[in-house]
């Protein structure tokens, strides 16, 4: 039910859902004085949304920073949360890498750097369908192209969600006694959510923020008078992490 639900609060949070329901409502109504209400609303929804800026400004102060490599000193794995692979798309005869493929990129620079010594995978199927081809199964594929040893990889393969990548790891690494100190790879906008999951079934790992959407803020200066649509995304991806991280405060979870 957790998962369904999570599933159905990211559509409706999304600023993209208020601004279609804000237009489809002024349509609607039959009284003026309330549609002028909702066009108001919806213009500022607009405004905000599609600027950049203030998208860049709010999702730099959730972003937890980078950690120079030098900070980083040798640990016995690196947990790799997926969230990088499209297994929706075909042929399945290679890996469809988004946005985020900075979380394997990355991994693999630790491990190359012998700053990790092995890399555990977790990540399953986030979709409702539960799709045969797990991120995990992905991934693994990637990192043994690049000429990592099966046996410096470790599979998590069930998790569906945050918690559940903590859970699992957890109970992988009850088989890997061996394995003592982590580092946990995840993009710096869910990192936040991901070390709390972690931190709170007992594995305290070093944190190695990746994947990062924002600029620089004196980079940003030239966004202020421009609409642009890709700032929808960025709040719909903030408030979305910002929903997640207090839910699973409330439950518990991190």
């Amino acid at each position: 039910m957790f998962f369904l639900l999570s599933k159905f609060l990211y559509y409706v949070l999304m600023p993209a859902t208020w601004l279609v329901a804000l237009l489809v409502a002024a349509l609607v109504t039959r009284q003026p004085v309330r549609r002028k209400r909702f066009l108001i609303v919806a213009l500022v929804v607009a405004l905000v949304g599609t600027n950049a800026a203030l998208s860049n400004r709010a999702l730099l102060a959730w972003e937890l920073p980078p950690v120079p490599l030098r900070a980083i000193a040798p640990h016995d794995a690196a947990v790799l949360l997926t969230g990088m692979a499209n297994t929706h798309k075909s042929p399945h005869d290679r890996v469809y890498l988004s946005s985020a493929a900075d979380r394997l990129t990355h991994t693999l620079w630790l491990y190359r750097t012998h700053r990790v010594r092995r890399i555990i995978v977790s990540g399953g199927s986030g979709d409702i369908d539960n799709y045969v081809h797990t991120e995990a199964a992905e991934v693994n594929t990637l990192l043994r192209l690049c000429g990592v040893p099966q046996a410096d990889i470790l599979l998590e393969d069930r998790s569906r969600n945050t918690r559940e990548n903590a859970l699992y790891t957890k109970e992988l690494l009850a088989r890997h006694p061996e394995i003592k100190s982590l580092v946990l790879v995840t993009s710096a906008f869910h990192m936040r959510r991901a070390a709390g999951c972690f931190r709170k079934v007992g594995l305290n790992a070093a944190l190695f923020p990746v994947d990062f959407r924002t600029t620089d803020l004196e980079e940003s200066a030239s966004y202020w008078p421009i609409p642009e649509a890709g700032a929808l995304g960025t709040w719909s991806l903030l408030i979305h992490e910002i929903t997640g991280y207090v839910t699973y405060k409330l439950l518990g979870y991190c």
